[in-house]
């Protein structure tokens, strides 16, 4: 008998009689590339996302599936791809996308698993029934402060089940009706002449911005860069309030905070297009229970991979069945030395007008991009044909320069591309029709149709047909 009381009392010594509770944060932005000081940017001023990398895990590699705003949510809410969950393009007005009933979203599952679920700003998908959050908090989506602020009450409330909240910005996105030639009136990036209650606007001087090598270097492309910094370094104001929130609440310790963008930066080139810079986005995440701290990750993540780590974080044992990602928590403790050097996109919808589906596979060297629809014109979303940039450059006609690629050649492309990422890393030689590269693009060409099987992708038809 003395034996097994022993016994009962090292288990009770040894077994915590409260455990922490395990919160999540999902920090969205809204058109944001890998522009941040932590992301090697010397002159954007992001503190508070520096900070969040020096205490987690920076991911260098991280890419959405699709450089489109409600499709690319609809994948990280769900784990699925948008040609699976059947969130082709944009929610809103008459665009009227939605994923299919019988969907299960992160949300969801959370809330069955015990969790209480809330989201802020920015929602942009349907239905309300598959994407169902217990609460939705009110904030001006462009004034990320005031969005942390109300999450105050979310933080503080007595409750043994713990939170997960999305908390989605609708900045650095454009606002549209910018003029073209003059960027600055009105605002395309949301900055206005009085600012945002609580937030301290920091501006920037065009001539300090760095431009991408996808956008030419012209004055009016630095005067919308320098805007949409001023919109990034509001995000990061956010940010910050969010964090002291958490601290003053006594949840920070407690909370994994993943902050991504739905996809890269919106400027033609970019957004919508399956290219580096719209499907490449900044990915940080601050696991408190995680070992690394302040450390890169090489490793190849994608969006549709941020359901199955959040589940996996929060002990989900059951998850949906449809779910296409997979959980990169264990990279959070150590460098994985293989099983993350390839990711796929998938691009069909943005606005309804805008049908030009593709296929992506890219790995570590080389990334093939399939248009089905080659034959057409690349079509435009309404905010990023006027943008001052592209229109600056569009009419000096088919042979004006865009970044590394001609007019003529960004709205008129070919039926696969076929690049060298090590050697070629702004994707300028398409190497799809060159003799010495047949053998690979054949192989990626079967491993694509291959994802497109394994995600019942109803695209795969096409590979018969047109």
């Amino acid at each position: 008998m003395t034996r097994f009381l022993f016994g009962c009392l090292l288990f009770l010594l040894a077994t915590p009689l409260w455990a922490a509770p395990r919160n999540v944060v999902l920090f969205v932005t809204d058109d944001q590339g890998q522009d941040a000081g932590c992301y090697g940017n010397k002159v954007l001023k992001t503190p508070h996302l520096d900070r969040l990398a020096k205490e987690g895990v920076l991911f260098d590699y991280a890419f959405a599936t699709t450089a489109s705003c409600s499709a690319s949510r609809s994948v990280i809410l769900t784990g699925m791809h948008n040609h699976a969950n059947g969130h082709y393009g944009h929610q809103h007005a008459y665009h009227k996308f939605s994923s299919y009933d019988n969907v299960k979203s992160l949300p969801v599952q959370l809330a069955a698993g015990g969790y209480r679920t809330a989201r802020v700003g920015k929602y942009h998908v349907a239905p309300e029934d598959v994407y169902k959050f217990d609460q939705a908090l009110p904030g001006n989506a462009r004034n990320p402060v005031q969005m942390a602020n109300n999450c105050k009450k979310l933080f503080a409330e007595a409750s043994d089940k713990p939170f997960f909240l999305y908390f989605c910005t609708a900045d650095p996105h454009r606002s549209g009706g910018s003029v073209a030639g003059d960027p600055l009136k009105p605002n395309p990036f949301g900055n206005t002449p009085k600012g945002y209650p609580g937030v301290t606007e920091v501006k920037y001087d065009p001539k300090d911005v760095e431009v991408p090598a996808f956008l030419p270097d012209t004055p009016t492309s630095r005067a919308e860069l320098a805007q949409y910094y001023q919109s990034i370094s509001r995000i990061d104001q956010g940010l910050g309030q969010l964090i002291q929130n958490l601290q003053e609440a006594g949840q920070l310790d407690n909370t994994m905070i993943i902050y991504i963008a739905d996809h890269g930066i919106a400027f033609p080139g970019a957004k919508t297009t399956t290219y580096e810079p719209g499907l490449r986005a900044p990915c940080v995440v601050r696991n408190p229970f995680a070992k690394r701290k302040g450390e890169k990750s090489q490793a190849m993540v994608s969006w549709v991979d941020l359901t199955p780590t959040i589940l996996d974080f929060a002990g989900i044992k059951n998850p949906a069945p449809a779910i296409q990602g997979k959980s990169f928590l264990p990279v959070l403790d150590a460098e994985p030395k293989k099983g993350w050097d390839k990711i796929y996109a998938s691009h069909t919808f943005h606005e309804i007008t805008m049908y030009y589906p593709m296929r992506v596979v890219r790995e570590r060297q080389y990334k093939l991009i399939w248009n089905m629809a080659h034959p057409l014109p690349y079509p435009f979303a309404s905010d990023l044909w006027e943008a001052p940039t592209w229109q600056e450059a569009y009419k000096q006609g088919p042979k004006a320069m865009y970044g590394k690629r001609t007019v003529k050649d960004y709205i008129q492309r070919p039926a696969f591309e076929l690049y060298d990422l090590e050697n070629d890393p702004h994707e300028a030689q398409n190497l799809a029709g060159k003799t010495e590269y047949a053998e690979i693009l054949k192989k990626m060409q079967a491993d694509l149709k291959e994802f497109q099987k394994q995600t019942k992708d109803p695209w795969i038809l096409k590979w018969e047909y047109e």
